[in-house]
């Protein structure tokens, strides 16, 4: 492969990997920016020594962190280079572009852990009182099943907006989910949930009814779009969350797809699930992963004691 394809490739992938961070993570437009300046200088590391940012290594990672230390760089502008790599190679994991992850063992220069945002469950309950209030009434049912599918099972956004609607017939208890690597799994659906869906895919079969009879294709997807994927985009989706977060009176700047399914995991963890369990709901491929709910919860509880025990107020 000549240098140029493979620079267009990790262009390529860079720019996927970014998307990514900003529909589902919510990453500020700052952070995208680093990450991106951080992973075009880690490839253009790469290239000239003849590699390529997709095939690169433990070893060669290694060998570039110890390049940034030897040039001065701050330990917080390692700290973020070494987080953007482990991110992007996660990503490309997790989506199928690698067999594993060259990154999974590296620590860094000591900085610190962020714990995920997530919601409150009043929180999470005036999202989807707005969901079912604000907007035309088509949009207002739509929304309701979007909110309360990814609320119930704590789907990620990109594998919600593309379900397909074979997984929606018959009143299912469950629906199976093609996560990323094309991993299936099972997850329930609260009654809410079911009531909704049901809602949706009346008023859904409806319109398409009416739009095969002037011509289009039916639609395989649950939430159809006139769009080049052929279903709403997740960013779409990022944007209506924000939208709803503010009509719900919540700072749009505390929400996003993924603080929700942050919040399915941390309140099922609250009301006594097993960390198997939301494991396995969630799609992660290894436990520690997990395990970072733990945390959230942890420092509620502490935030809970500090604020309501006896002897800490008298203190």
């Amino acid at each position: 492969m000549s240098g140029a394809a493979g620079q267009r490739i990790s262009g390529q992938r860079i720019s996927a990997f970014l998307e990514a961070q900003a529909a589902e993570r919510d990453a500020a437009r700052n952070t995208l920016l680093a990450y991106g300046r951080d992973l075009s200088d880690f490839a253009g590391w790469i290239e000239r020594r003849g590699g390529a940012l997709a095939a690169a290594g433990q070893e060669e990672i290694e060998a570039y962190l110890a390049a940034c230390d030897a040039e001065g760089l701050a330990k917080s502008t390692r700290a973020r280079r070494l987080s953007a790599i482990r991110q992007f190679y996660r990503f490309a994991y997790e989506e199928g572009w690698r067999g594993d992850n060259p990154a999974i063992r590296l620590t860094g220069p000591g900085k610190s852990k962020h714990l995920p945002k997530t919601l409150s469950e009043a929180e999470v309950g005036a999202l989807l009182d707005a969901a079912r209030t604000r907007g035309r009434a088509a949009d207002r049912i739509r929304n309701t099943c979007l909110f309360e599918l990814l609320y119930a099972t704590g789907m990620r956004v990109t594998e919600l907006v593309s379900l397909p609607v074979s997984a929606a017939r018959g009143d299912p208890r469950m629906i199976l989910v093609r996560g990323k690597g094309g991993k299936e799994r099972m997850v329930p659906l609260s009654p809410p949930a079911r009531t909704a869906l049901a809602a949706w895919l009346g008023k859904r079969d409806a319109a398409e009814e009416i739009a095969c009879a002037e011509g289009a294709r039916p639609s395989p997807h649950l939430f159809p779009s006139r769009g080049k994927a052929g279903h709403m985009t997740r960013v779409r989706f990022h944007g209506l969350v924000k939208e709803l977060a503010g009509a719900a009176g919540i700072d749009p700047g505390k929400v996003s797809p993924h603080t929700i399914r942050h919040a399915f995991a941390t309140h099922l963890l609250a009301h006594g699930a097993d960390l198997r369990s939301i494991q396995t709901l969630l799609g992660h491929a290894d436990v520690s992963t997990t395990e970072i709910y733990t945390h959230v919860l942890d420092a509620r509880l502490r935030a809970l004691v500090e604020e309501h025990h006896p002897l800490v107020k008298r203190a």
